[in-house]
């Protein structure tokens, strides 16, 4: 008899193009409010795409984005969606202190509740930024009244991540759920398989073997992420950037929302909530878990 097929967490962080934390060096977070802003029109396509195939997401919502576009957040909500914190300003939690990461994470809450008339379980730091320096930042979420993160990427990255760290879902001493980006383990490392450029980078069908690896030999739901910028061809491209952000973030763009389809038709997709928070996980170091 097989068994049933698992359901996977789509995410989708809500975050405009010149919000990337790589473009930090070359645009202002004084310039925003003055660029261009396309996130309305991006997350309007995608909850077209997750009601024609009729799958419910998790969208981590910056407050900044939130606070300027009010409706967003509603027809995220009316959607049937789950409405989730990405914090208020896009500032990576490793360069905050843990007062100013309180503030924010407070900030944004409240915001994101007040506009969208749900209660915030969920939050996801910008660009994975919670790992071995500042895990500080579990107990700062669990007194806000967070219930769950997705904060931690177990991969090497110049930018983020955190090898060491378990796999999958684990319980921090806060009682804190944090759930990771999935990885696929090959031998002694963790290869990235859930979203963002790797997906955009990866012919489709590798990608696909990764999910359904995890799901058939893990028996794990994968945590799968994108950004609203990630299906924007047109978005206006930003001068001056040196040539491995430039193709990081452009990469295979044109084709992502046609490899988004042929996700949503391959794999059973729901929120992060309700995979999430009925399970009884257990709590465990961090660096004891790292081989999970």
């Amino acid at each position: 008899m097989l068994a049933p097929a698992i359901t996977n967490a789509l995410t989708i962080d809500v975050e405009d193009y010149f919000q990337v934390s790589a473009f930090a060096p070359y645009i202002r977070r004084d310039e925003w409010a003055s660029r261009e802003c396309r996130i309305e029109r991006n997350v309007e396509r995608i909850l077209q795409m997750l009601a024609e195939h009729e799958t419910r997401a998790t969208f981590f919502t910056l407050g900044w984005v939130a606070e300027r576009y009010p409706a967003l957040v509603r027809a995220i909500v009316d959607g049937g969606h789950e409405l989730a914190s990405h914090g208020y300003g896009h500032e990576r939690a490793s360069d905050l202190s843990p007062q100013a990461f309180r503030a924010d994470i407070v900030r944004a809450k409240k915001l994101l509740e007040d506009i969208g008339g749900a209660e915030v379980r969920g939050y996801r730091a910008p660009s994975f930024s919670i790992g071995a320096a500042n895990l500080w930042a579990f107990d700062e979420l669990a007194a806000a009244g967070y219930r769950y993160s997705s904060s931690i990427y177990p991969i090497r990255h110049d930018h983020y991540g955190m090898p060491q760290s378990p796999r999958f879902a684990f319980r921090v001493g806060s009682g804190l759920l944090e759930i990771p980006v999935t990885t696929l383990r090959l031998g002694s490392r963790n290869l990235p398989s859930s979203g963002g450029g790797y997906f955009r980078l990866l012919p489709y069908p590798v990608s696909r073997w990764m999910i359904r690896r995890v799901n058939r030999e893990d028996r794990e739901s994968a945590v799968f992420y994108f950004h609203p910028w990630e299906i924007d061809a047109g978005q206006p491209r930003v001068a001056g950037i040196d040539a491995k952000t430039r193709f990081r973030h452009y990469v295979n763009i044109p084709r992502m929302e046609n490899r988004l389809r042929c996700l949503l038709a391959d794999f059973r997709w729901g929120r992060m909530d309700e995979l999430f928070l009925a399970q009884a996980v257990a709590a465990a170091p961090i660096a004891a878990r790292s081989a999970a």
